[in-house]
This record gives C-alpha cells, sequence and structure tokens, in this order.
C-alpha cells in the first residue's frame, strides 16, 4: 500500500492515530483538572509503566486537555543529570510571562517572577542570557534549600494562576531520574499545594520503581498521588489499535492477519505502532493478509534490534551486559537476584552493584524484594539475538583463562 498514506506513527511519544485503552486513566486527568479550575481539591498522579507502553503520549494527551481548558502548563523531562531547578526556570518564566497580561494576575504574576529570578539565582541556573524584568524578591524562595524553596517558589506561581482563573498543571516525564533531593522536593512541594487549595497539579510518569522511590522520598507520597499502571493493551484495545486506523485510510485487515499481530506484539503500545506499519507497507493489496503480518513481524524485530533495543544496550558496560545476558538466558522474567548471580558464575554480593548501576540506568527494576525484571518488553529475546555465543564471566575461556580475569 502506499506508505505516504500509512497511518501509524512509531517514535518516542509520538501520538498514535487510535489511542486505544485509556479511556480511564484519562478520564481521571480530566476530571481532577476540572477540579483544580474549580478551586476544589485534586489529586495528582504518577503513571507507572514499562518501556514502550504510551506513558509519554498518555502525559501530552494530558497536557492538551489541560491547554483546552484554560490551564498553563509547564512540560519536562528529567535527564539523569540535569536538576530539577535548571529544568523548570525557563518554562516557568514563559508561563509568568502569560499571567502576567493578565490584568487580574498582573501584580502576583510580578511577583512570583522576582521569586523566580531570585530562585534562579540561589540555584545559580544561568540558561543563556534569561531576563525577567524584575529585580530579585529577595527573601522569598532564595535560601538555596531546595525543599524549602521548590514550594515557596511554585506557591507564587499557583496564586498568580489563580488570580488568572487558571490553573497550573506540571508534566514531568522520567521521574525516576530525578535526583532523590529534587523528587524529595516536587513532593512536598504537592504536599503544601494540597494544603493552601491551591490550582496546581502534577502529572508525572516512570518506571515501575517510581512509587517506591516517591514513597522512600517521602513516607506521605502515597497519600498524594493516584499511581495508574500503565500496561499492555489487552486484546480488544490491541486490535482496535490496530483495525480503526487501517480502516480508517479504506483498507481492510483480515481477522487472522490482525491476531498474528496482537499475538507478537503482546499488546505494547509502540510495538503495535512498528508491526502496524510494516505490515501496512509489505501489503500488495488493500487488505492486509497473514503473510503480510508475518513478514511485518520480522522486518519490525529488524528495526526495534537496530534501534529501539540497540541504543539501550549501547549504554552498558561490558559487565553489565554480562548481566542482563544472564538475565536473558533465564527467560524474560522476573528472576530471583540470586538466580542471575549463579547464572553469571558470582556471588550475589559481587553480582549486587552491577544490579543496583542498571536500575539506576533504567534498564532493569524490582518488582519485588529479591526480584529483578527488564524495564523493556522483549528485551530477553533481543539479548538471545544480540549475544547469541554468550558465556557466563566467570566460564574458562579457549585461552584458559576465565573471562572474569582477563583485563
Amino acid at each position: 500500500m502506499d506508505r505516504q498514506s500509512n497511518p501509524f506513527s512509531p517514535g518516542a511519544g509520538t501520538q498514535p492515530p487510535e489511542l486505544a485503552g485509556r479511556d480511564e486513566i484519562l478520564s481521571d486527568a480530566k476530571v481532577a483538572i476540572g477540579r483544580a479550575l474549580s478551586a476544589r481539591s485534586a489529586r495528582s498522579a504518577l503513571l507507572l509503566g514499562l518501556r514502550g507502553v504510551g506513558k509519554t503520549v498518555l502525559l501530552n494527551r494530558i497536557a492538551e486537555i489541560a491547554e483546552e481548558v484554560g490551564c498553563v502548563t509547564v512540560v519536562l523531562e528529567a535527564p539523569e543529570s540535569r536538576p530539577i531547578a535548571e529544568l523548570l526556570v525557563p518554562p516557568l518564566r514563559s508561563l509568568l510571562f502569560k499571567l502576567s497580561k493578565s490584568e487580574k494576575a498582573k501584580v502576583l504574576a510580578k511577583q512570583a517572577l522576582g521569586a523566580l529570578r531570585a530562585f534562579a539565582s540561589a540555584f545559580k541556573v544561568t540558561a543563556g542570557d534569561i531576563e525577567f524584568g524584575v529585580e530579585p524578591d529577595h527573601g522569598v524562595a532564595d535560601s538555596g534549600n531546595l525543599e524549602a524553596d521548590l514550594p515557596e517558589l511554585l506557591l507564587t506561581v499557583a496564586k498568580a494562576a489563580r488570580a488568572a482563573d487558571k490553573a497550573v498543571v506540571l508534566i514531568v516525564d522520567e521521574v525516576q531520574y530525578l535526583a532523590s533531593t529534587d523528587l524529595s522536593a516536587l513532593i512536598v512541594t504537592i504536599h503544601k499545594v494540597g494544603q493552601k487549595s491551591l490550582p496546581l497539579l502534577m502529572f508525572g510518569a516512570g518506571l515501575p520503581q517510581l512509587a517506591g522511590l516517591a514513597g522512600e522520598a517521602k513516607s506521605y507520597a502515597e497519600r498524594l498521588f493516584s499511581y495508574p499502571t500503565v500496561g499492555p493493551l489487552d486484546a480488544e484495545a490491541a486490535r482496535a489499535a490496530l483495525r480503526t486506523p487501517i480502516e480508517r485510510e479504506g483498507a481492510l485487515i483480515d481477522d487472522d492477519a490482525l491476531s498474528v499481530l496482537v499475538l507478537q506484539t503482546q499488546g505494547y503500545p509502540y510495538f503495535l505502532q512498528e508491526w502496524g506499519a510494516q505490515a501496512w507497507n509489505v501489503a500488495v493489496s488493500s487488505t492486509i493478509k497473514i503473510e503480510d503480518a508475518y513478514i511485518a513481524g520480522e522486518q519490525a524485530l529488524r528495526r526495534l534490534d537496530e534501534g529501539f533495543f540497540r541504543v539501550r544496550l549501547d549504554r552498558l558496560t561490558p559487565r553489565e551486559k554480562d548481566y542482563v545476558r544472564a538475565m536473558a538466558q533465564l527467560g524474560p522474567g522476573p528472576h530471583r537476584s540470586g538466580d542471575i548471580a549463579k547464572e553469571m558464575g558470582m556471588k550475589v554480593t559481587t553480582a549486587g552493584p552491577l544490579r543496583s548501576a542498571l536500575i539506576t540506568k533504567g534498564m532493569i527494576y524490582s518488582p519485588s524484594h529479591g526480584d529483578t525484571a527488564f524495564t523493556v518488553p522483549m528485551f530477553d529475546e533481543f539479548m538471545r539475538r544480540a549475544m547469541p555465543e554468550w558465556e557466563p564471566p566467570s566460564a574458562p575461556s579457549r585461552g584458559g583463562r576465565s573471562r572474569s580475569s582477563e583485563g
């Protein structure tokens, strides 16, 4: 079929042509945003899920919903090395300039800009030549203690938004990468905003370990946020995610072909987009048939191996690759940490630092105490394809020395 009219859009955070199976999460978000706009208490949310389940897509849609009803949004992605103060200052500056155009909020927005300038100075944020147009408000959000200053700053922002009859919606992706002090400060902020009944909500997303990280940062985090799990789509939603875009373009897909695609993708939204795109491209008629689905599966896996999977593998050290290959040897998981160490020919205490490093990099997580699982679906299959001749690090090499003794 014509590739230019291919409805599928595999990509990082790319909006799919049919956002199936997520109605409850979006409905809850819409209610929370509406309550915040009406000066009623509302609960923030942290979306939890593996890679490729569409968390970023949902955050983007929530931001759109917020803007459609008149909210102002701040959209961030937390990288592994940048502090929250540096991420927040530029978008908050833009937000406050927008609020300052409202006659009702002009004075409070100017005060908040002064607090933002003081905050930026306290945390040495030098994102180019940022012009605030106001003097710093000395004594406000400038102590250098993030857990004290961030709540104070965002309270001033929320007050300005309330004066303009708006709500602030803070969108933060990859929250698990925030430093513990940054995450703690955000949680304290949401707590204090709620106590003041001010119109500011946070919608974040992260890997499954995020709920535990939030609880470790502040014990009351479990009462501040809802934690909806974003998983693979059920069979009905997965079929809709494929069939609806195809039929919308005037094409068809056989039921058998649809079943093959759903089975091969296991219902993961990113994989549905990749398999759907390849099935459309290989189909020689306006109907996708079962043979097209099988060819599409081969091509989709090749693309994933070269991109989606490979970029994650390339971030790892050789010993970290051994660890995830040992996990893959045991199957999809979860696996006991002791079993992985045994597969590597190591003691659990020796393998522990590797496990911790991989959790920090977002490659694996602990679904329960002592268990370890991949954060990327189907990664075990990829590792067996990528390292087919793998041997445990302690296995004797052909040269007679163990791999673990090599420099």
